[in-house]
């Protein structure tokens, strides 16, 4: 069992410091709003820190899902940063999805307090988090990754090590292009099927059992169909990765058009009122 810290209780954060806890974990927890972080205590246990500095102190792993680039490092950097509470050779692993370039910008400060950095987006969701299955995707030096690895595993059903810091977070990217093109595809094949006057589930009955199946349409159909998007990862959210992706493109060259263009009908879904929409509310703008 490992003393460990959790910094940022949203919905991804409160579920897997609580599945920490339940491993059996020493945790200590913190949320810039503090409400939040003593409600978590009140109902699972351990302690709450009134700064990621004093959340840090003493622990072997400080974990942390916070929103983008900016709000990781005003958890990490300065006097009340988690950085300054971090004792040499404890690990510091950063769950939020944000760019490669601020992984590396931390791993070395981590490297000049003499801590470990380890970059650890995740994919499954609210429901993954809610239901310890998240698939992780780590980068950084395999002696730290496999310190943190069996402890990732209180809130992961998949944990990998794809390379040196900033692998984590271009993995993640991947996989957001790759749902970005799924979900806008599943959208428009609903849509077509509504249009030609199709019995649109039993449509999917079908095809979902051959090459066009895929999580988007086993879990997400459904409420598409029915017009209800309050299911899952919010536009805004997915906009801000989708940008991550377009940056880190025209950095090392790789050619995104079907990622831009599905960038720009979220920004159509946000115009909508859909900001706070989940993703499969791609197919809102087909219909309007």
């Amino acid at each position: 069992m490992a003393k460990v810290a959790f910094l940022g209780l949203g919905v991804m954060g409160y579920p897997m410091a609580r599945h920490l806890k339940a491993a059996g974990h020493e945790v200590t927890v913190y949320n810039r709003t503090l409400a939040k972080a003593e409600r978590w205590v009140g109902e699972h246990g351990g302690r709450f820190a009134a700064t990621p500095r004093e959340a840090a102190l003493g622990q072997e792993i400080v974990f942390c899902c916070v929103g983008n680039d900016d709000d990781l490092r005003q958890v990490t950097i300065g006097p009340d940063g988690a950085f300054a509470g971090l004792a040499k050779g404890a690990v510091f692993v950063d769950h939020t999805t944000a760019s490669a370039d601020v992984a590396r910008e931390l791993h070395a400060a981590a490297l000049a307090i003499g801590a470990g950095f380890v970059d650890a987006p995740v994919s499954g969701g609210q429901a993954g988090a809610e239901n310890g299955a998240l698939t992780v995707m780590c980068g950084g030096e395999a002696g730290y990754f496999a310190a943190v690895e069996p402890v990732i595993r209180s809130y992961a059903r998949a944990c990998s090590l794809l390379g040196p810091v900033g692998s984590g977070q271009l993995a993640k990217m991947m996989n957001q292009i790759c749902i970005a093109g799924v979900v806008q595809g599943l959208a428009e094949a609903l849509h077509f099927g509504k249009r030609a006057g199709l019995d649109v589930e039993a449509v999917v009955e079908v095809i979902s059992k051959g090459a066009a199946q895929s999580w988007q349409m086993e879990n997400r159909y459904k409420t598409m169909n029915a017009g209800k998007f309050d299911f899952g990862f919010a536009v805004d959210w997915m906009r801000k990765d989708l940008g991550i992706c377009l940056d880190e493109a025209r950095t090392n060259g790789a050619k995104l058009p079907m990622t831009a263009l599905v960038d720009q009908f979220y920004a159509d879904v946000q115009a909508m009122g859909g900001k706070r929409w989940d993703t499969s509310s791609l197919i809102a703008r087909l219909e309007k």
